[in-house]
């Protein structure tokens, strides 16, 4: 057998990927666990015109990612002066009625904010998946109240069902409440969809001010990271908000 060392090591990388894949939200980990596994596989097999062509190929796969990355890592961070009469946070996932972990993190970024601006408005803004007992908006402001934000101060919007949408109608809310997203409004997400967070709410004609959440789960960071290069590709590429 030719290459049994290239073969044994891919077929355990690509294990590795499944493996992540099926056990771990992780998924775009597991992903590139599995396309760099078939990568091991498949260089030494090829003769030397074809491993030139394939390593070019990978290395312009590998810069545009990064020239995609990079502007996602440099958003991913609050922004200086960051207050403002309205502050939105955008939903993610809730299990059952109980906030993920995700949803939590954005949460304590809320509420660090919301403690720094006692004058501030919160807008929680997310629908209900099929899969969930109440609408994300619901289980953030119960987690807000919970954790002594006053009712007055919440604003639900429970329609919206991409981050787009969740831009759009938290913007009517602000407008039917006085405000004004063109002057400034705050937008709690986690760091790594900041920078796609702040491009949408400034094509909708907002002037957004970002309040990055970190992820607490660093794996999960590095995922979600992943997650939005692809994202931002396809964004940029398709010309349209995502």
């Amino acid at each position: 057998m030719k290459h049994p060392v290239s073969l044994v090591l891919a077929i355990l990388i690509v294990l590795s990927g499944a493996v992540v894949c099926v056990t771990s939200p992780a998924k775009y980990i597991g992903m590139v666990l599995a396309g760099v596994g078939v990568l091991v596989w498949l260089f030494p097999r090829l003769p030397l015109a074809g491993q030139l062509v394939l390593g070019a190929i990978v290395l312009a796969a590998a810069v545009g990612f990064a020239i995609l990355e990079l502007p996602i890592l440099r958003g991913a961070h609050t922004d200086a002066d960051p207050e403002a009469d309205f502050l939105i946070v955008l939903g993610a996932k809730v299990n059952g009625v109980t906030p993920s972990y995700a949803m939590e993190d954005r949460l304590n970024a809320a509420l660090d904010y919301l403690n720094a601006y006692p004058d501030a408005t919160v807008i929680v803004s997310g629908g209900q998946g099929d899969d969930e007992g109440v609408s994300e908006a619901e289980a953030m402001a119960v987690w807000l109240r919970t954790h002594g934000v006053a009712d007055a101060r919440i604003l639900l919007e429970d329609a919206s069902e991409t981050t787009r949408q969740n831009l759009e109608n938290s913007f009517a809310v602000i407008r039917a409440h006085g405000g004004s997203p063109e002057r400034g409004v705050a937008i709690v997400t986690s760091e790594y969809h900041l920078y796609r967070a702040r491009e949408m709410a400034a094509a909708l004609g907002a002037k957004p001010i970002g309040v990055a959440a970190r992820t607490s789960i660093f794996g999960m960071r590095v995922n979600y990271f992943i997650r939005e290069g692809i994202a931002v590709g396809y964004m940029k590429l398709a010309g349209t908000l995502y």
